[in-house]
């Protein structure tokens, strides 16, 4: 083996100035949002550990440190190739790109396109400069619209967890704490370089940081700390088969899906505290049940009744085995939708993961399946119904903005009776003050693209369901070629509607509205989208019965829909034409179609 360099850099000293490349063979880019979230998580967390308002810009250089890992790269050919740390050096890249965007226009936030691009003849090049890449990062660093369609799967990833991070960025970093938390991230923030200088190096160290010796995980430690509890031999050896077969059964979810299923099993039973996101705030059982529940158990065990032999046993016999399996229940209800809990699928579709333990909290092992079944649909529809006024209300569900809340939630129901599950869940919607009605002028724009299109989604889905047809959501929320797109009613033409606007960013802002969109094929987008409504019109009565319900046809020979708007008291009706009043009347009927949909009596439905 050659020379081997080891050293600890920070995000600047790492970026600035440097250039990284992955050779053709490497992997894809691969992290999907639950990695980038928890990032976006464990970063904040450690910065506001320390961060005070009060604290001069200066204070930062004593805040606390963050290691964020190492990379190992080969160095050849005066290039250094990535082996191993694509996946955080990526995503690294798309939050400077963010933060570089969330800071456009402010000169009090340290610049950050260094970090990014870098320089040399006049030619801008990225610093993880991958060529497949390029023409996507520079359309996310330039805030332009980018379709990842058809397009490499690393392209795909990377668009999405971009997006990811948009929705999920803590609302605390931003406004005046945004300076501070850039020089935190780029001075305080450390990754360790590993270089060797021949590739077969490189694999060699990477091969034996990640292969000489098996670390146990949380998952495994618990599961000796609660065997060795166990005194009789013969019950140690059935409770351990029934570990392996639950442990076996999540395992082939994907990676980590049993230490997720530990974590939201625990949270839910037996979280009483979680920390408060300030300076100086002790992390609660919530946050220690996330990053060392195997310990957690051990401290608090007399309160969590175990004590003796026999408890032991049924903590895995029982508890472990009843939760872990509506766990995967839920799992795969949130993978495949599942008639029973369409609910748990639909509130996956917004990545929302809080609802695992939320699920769990009202069970009892000794409740019959209908009851078990009964709940998940209760607290899933409430979930549905909170995310989906938050999001109609421009509010973020991102699991940093949520957690608190849903954590009060988790600790309220928990155990509980079906009946007064759904009495405190239907006072909790009641407490909310935001609803549809109290915004008439929801609109699409860059950060919300994907929930109006899941809420377009699930409107039109509804309307073709009541009318007695089959549901055909999942093609409408499809990424195959025969996708479906978010299409303006009104084409892109300000200068055809200067009777009713006086600039194009008026124009812009109406037709913007959810009123004036559809979900329709791609295809049609392609074809009709640039054309005036009038020639629309035909075609849209070939579509789904939402964007049909804009034809006069519709309502011939229909008795399905005709009796379903007549039933739900909607104002459904045709136009010929439209005009801002006729955007103004779809904008009302969507909004009373979102309460028809999310209507909290979905959760008394439950009881009957």
């Amino acid at each position: 083996m050659k020379k081997i360099d080891g050293d600890a850099r920070t995000i600047r000293e790492l970026l600035k100035g440097a250039k990284y490349s992955i050779d053709y063979y490497q992997r894809e880019y691969k992290w999907q949002t639950k990695q980038a979230i928890e990032l976006l998580d464990d970063l904040a967390d450690a910065f506001l550990d320390d961060y005070d308002a009060s604290h001069a810009r200066d204070a930062v250089a004593d805040y606390g440190h963050y290691f964020l890992g190492s990379i190992i790269v080969s160095a050849k050919n005066n290039q250094k190739f990535v082996i191993d740390g694509q996946q955080r050096l990526t995503t690294l890249t798309l939050l400077l790109i963010h933060l570089h965007n969330l800071s456009r226009g402010r000169e009090d936030v340290a610049p950050l396109g260094e970090l990014v691009f870098s320089e040399r003849f006049s030619k801008k090049s990225f610093n993880l400069d991958v060529e497949e890449r390029t023409p996507c990062m520079e359309a996310l660093f330039n805030q332009q619209p980018y379709d990842p369609t058809d397009r490499p799967e690393s392209v795909r990833n990377i668009v999405g967890r971009y997006q990811d991070i948009e929705e999920h960025f803590p609302k605390e970093l931003t406004e005046g704490s945004l300076p501070y938390f850039v020089d935190w991230l780029i001075e305080n923030v450390h990754l360790v370089e590993i270089t060797a200088y021949a590739d077969e190096d490189a694999y060699t160290i990477f091969e034996t940081m990640n292969d000489r010796g098996l670390s146990l995980t949380p998952t495994d430690m618990l599961k000796g700390y609660l065997l060795a509890n166990i005194t009789d031999e013969a019950r140690k050896l059935a409770a351990s088969k029934t570990w392996k077969t639950r442990v076996g059964a999540l395992v082939s979810l994907g990676k980590d899906e049993e230490a997720d299923a530990v974590k939201s099993w625990l949270r839910s039973q037996y979280a009483e505290t979680i920390r408060e996101r300030k300076k100086g705030a002790k992390p609660g059982d919530f946050d220690r049940l996330g990053t060392e529940f195997h310990r957690w158990v051990r401290e608090h065990d007399d309160a969590i009744g175990l004590r003796k032999s026999d408890d032991f046993v049924a903590f895995i016999e029982d508890d472990f085995n009843f939760y872990s399996r509506q766990y995967l229940r839920l799992r795969e209800a949130a993978r495949d939708l599942k008639p029973e809990l369409e609910t748990v699928f639909f509130n996956a579709r917004h990545e929302f993961t809080l609802q695992y333990p939320l699920l769990l909290a009202p069970l009892l092992a000794s409740d019959p399946d209908d009851i078990v079944l009964r709940k998940m649909r209760a607290v899933a529809s409430f979930v549905d119904i909170l995310i989906t006024r938050r999001l109609w209300n421009f509010r973020q569900i991102s699991y940093s903005t949520m957690q608190y809340a849903m954590f009060l939630v988790m600790r309220d129901i928990r155990g509980k009776a079906l009946p007064e599950l759904v009495e405190i869940l239907k006072t909790k919607l009641d407490a909310e003050k935001e609803t549809f009605t109290s915004n008439d002028r929801l609109r699409i724009h860059q950060q919300n693209r994907y929930s109006v299109h899941l809420i377009l989604a699930r409107l039109t889905d509804h309307i073709e369901r009541e009318s007695g047809m089959p549901s055909r959501f999942l093609e409408y929320v499809s990424e195959k070629k025969t996708r479906h797109e978010v299409e303006h009613i009104w084409a892109n033409h300000p200068e055809d509607h200067t009777e009713e606007f006086k600039s194009s960013a008026d124009f812009a802002e109406y037709r913007n509205r959810i009123g004036g969109l559809l979900i329709l094929p791609k295809s049609f987008n392609a074809s009709f989208g640039d054309l005036p409504y009038d020639k629309k019109l035909e075609h849209y009565n070939a579509q789904n019965l939402l964007a049909r319900s804009l034809h006069a046809a519709a309502y011939d020979h229909n008795p399905g829909f005709v009796g379903f708007a007549k039933k739900s008291g909607l104002p459904f009706k045709p136009h010929s034409t439209f005009k801002m009043s006729d955007l103004d009347a779809r904008q009302d009927l969507y909004r009373r179609l979102a309460e028809n949909v999310w209507n909290r009596a979905r959760l008394e439905h439950e009881l009957a």
